[in-house]
């Protein structure tokens, strides 16, 4: 089995981050906070919303980001949908698409195969899948009434949560707890994981053979 390097070797400029949204942005705001503290050496040139009127939208506008909207109704299929997604994205030259809190499903061209990552707010292969996104997943997690969650990074293939896995992290889950404190406690790990995917990715180091990610030495 042949190994696939995303990036075959690290850049000297900032990585051109594309970032796709379906609500608050509070993904996006971590990684403008994360690069204005000098912990994450990014550009977003873009930013796609997947509906107008979220908040989303005014914070990226506010950090001075241009932002398309581009809705899946709008759309006979995925396939046309994806198509006018990524033709954006290749026209702002990004290196990397971020889907964050991202709900469209797209079709990954064979130019973005393994540039394109996603973060889910449990630890895949759990509570993952068609349905289980957002708040969703932490109700859920607290009914089955399990001891940790915690959240995945991955690379996004053409199914919901099923790309090979790059980061995860833990996090407790109390039998006191409720839906909200789960949320609260997984967005925090997501702030950490999140970038250190997108470092990792940057440095040229990661190496995917079939369904395993590496760190290259």
């Amino acid at each position: 089995m042949s190994a696939i390097f995303p990036l075959e070797q690290p850049l000297d400029r900032p990585l051109r981050v594309g970032v796709l949204i379906s609500g608050g942005g509070t993904t996006l705001l971590n990684f403008l906070e994360k690069r204005a503290a000098g912990t994450l050496d990014i550009e977003v040139p873009l930013v796609i919303a997947s509906r107008a009127g979220i908040k989303g939208i005014d914070r990226a506008e506010q950090a001075g980001i241009r932002c398309e909207v581009i809705c899946r109704k709008d759309y006979e299929s995925t396939t046309a949908f994806s198509t006018a997604v990524f033709d954006e994205l290749r026209a702002a030259q990004v290196d990397l698409v971020t889907l964050a809190g991202y709900l469209s499903l797209l079709e990954v061209p064979d130019d973005f195969s393994y540039r394109v990552m996603n973060i889910h707010p449990a630890l895949i292969p759990a509570f993952c899948g068609k349905g289980f996104f957002g708040h969703h997943v932490h109700e859920a997690v607290v009914t089955r009434g399990v001891k940790v969650s915690g959240c995945t990074v991955h690379f996004a293939d053409n199914a919901y949560d099923h790309g090979p896995i790059i980061v995860q992290r833990t996090v407790p889950v109390f039998a006191s707890d409720s839906a909200d404190d789960v949320a609260a406690r997984v967005f925090e790990a997501e702030c950490e994981a999140y970038p250190e995917a997108i470092r990792l990715f940057a440095s040229g180091k990661l190496r995917v053979e079939g369904r395993q990610v590496h760190i290259a030495e």
